[in-house]
C-alpha cells in the first residue's frame, strides 16, 4: 500500500483488525522486518508498519532530517491512514522515534515496545575518538578552497575508511541525517513516559548495547526489560519464537 506524505510516496502495510499497533523499523531496514510480529498478532490487532523515507520502497527525502522531522512525519502518517492512539513499537531508530514522541507528549500511547532501541549517545572508546578526530582532520584539509575541486575521490575514500557500514551505505542526504540522529541524546526526557513500556534486547547487541537498555529501563517509571540470550541488534528476528511469546503476552 502507498500514501503520499509531504510529496513522498510512502510504502506501508495495514493488516488485521482490533487493537491498533504502529510498528517503526530501524535505520536502513523496512517494514518487512516485522513479519513475525504481524503474523502473531494479526488475529486481534490492526498492525500498521511503514517504510521510513529512504528505506524499503519509500521515496527518499530531498533534505536531511533531524529527530523532530521524523516525529512530525509519523504524526502526518498516522492522520493519513486513520490510526488513532496506537500501541507503538520501534526497533533501533524506530525505538528512538517512539521514545521521543511519547516523552514529548506528541502521542499518548497505551503501551510502547522498544526493541534494541536507539536514543542514547554511547560513550566512545579511545579508538573511536581517534578515528573520528582523524577523519575530521582529513576532511578539513580536503575541503580547503584551493584543493576541494580536486579531492572528491580522496574524501570518498576517507569516508569509506573511517565511516560505519550504515554511513557508507547511505546516499549523502541520509548520511547527514544519520549524523544528526546519532548525535541526539534523549535520556533527559525519558522520565516523562508514564505508560507501560516493554524493552526487548539482545544480550550481545553492539549497536545499542544492553547497558543502554538498563539506563532506559531505569529512567522510565513503568518499564520492564526482557533480555534475549545470545542475540544481537535484531534480537526479535534471531529468536522469533521467544520474542513473539513476550509480545503476545504484553499486548
Amino acid at each position: 500500500m502507498n500514501v503520499v506524505i509531504d510529496g513522498l510516496n510512502i510504502n506501508y502495510t495495514d493488516i488485521g483488525e482490533g487493537t491498533p499497533v504502529l510498528l517503526l523499523h530501524g535505520w536502513g531496514s523496512s517494514c518487512e522486518v516485522y513479519t513475525g510480529f504481524i503474523n502473531t498478532l494479526k488475529n486481534r490487532c490492526r498492525l500498521v508498519a511503514l517504510d521510513f523515507p529512504g528505506c524499503g520502497k519509500s521515496d527518499t527525502m530531498a533534505e536531511p532530517w533531524d529527530l523532530q522531522k521524523y516525529c512530525d512525519f509519523v504524526l502526518k502518517f498516522m492522520a493519513a491512514v486513520g490510526l488513532e492512539n496506537p500501541i507503538m513499537m520501534g526497533h533501533s531508530h524506530g525505538g528512538r522515534v517512539t521514545l521521543y514522541m511519547t516523552a514529548s507528549g506528541m502521542v499518548n500511547p497505551p503501551k510502547i515496545v522498544l526493541l534494541d532501541a536507539a536514543g542514547l549517545i554511547p560513550k566512545k572508546t579511545f579508538k573511536q575518538k581517534y578515528r573520528a578526530k582523524s577523519f575530521k582532520a582529513i576532511k578539513a584539509v580536503l575541503t580547503l578552497p584551493l584543493i576541494k575541486n580536486f579531492s572528491g575521490s580522496l574524501l570518498d575514500k576517507a569516508r569509506r575508511h573511517y565511516g560505519s557500514a550504515d554511513y557508507n551505505a547511505a546516499p549523502e542526504v541520509l548520511r547527514k541525517t544519520l549524523v544528526s540522529l546519532v548525535n541526539t541524546d534523549i535520556r533527559d526526557v525519558l522520565p516523562n513516559i508514564k505508560c507501560p513500556s516493554l524493552l526487548i534486547w539482545g544480550e550481545n547487541d553492539t549497536a545499542t548495547p544492553l547497558a543502554d537498555a538498563k539506563v532506559i529501563e531505569a529512567l522510565i517509571p513503568d518499564a520492564g526489560l526482557c533480555v534475549i540470550k545470545g542475540t544481537g541488534h535484531f534480537s526479535f528476528v534471531e529468536r522469533p519464537y521467544e520474542a513473539n511469546a513476550i509480545i503476545n503476552s504484553f499486548i
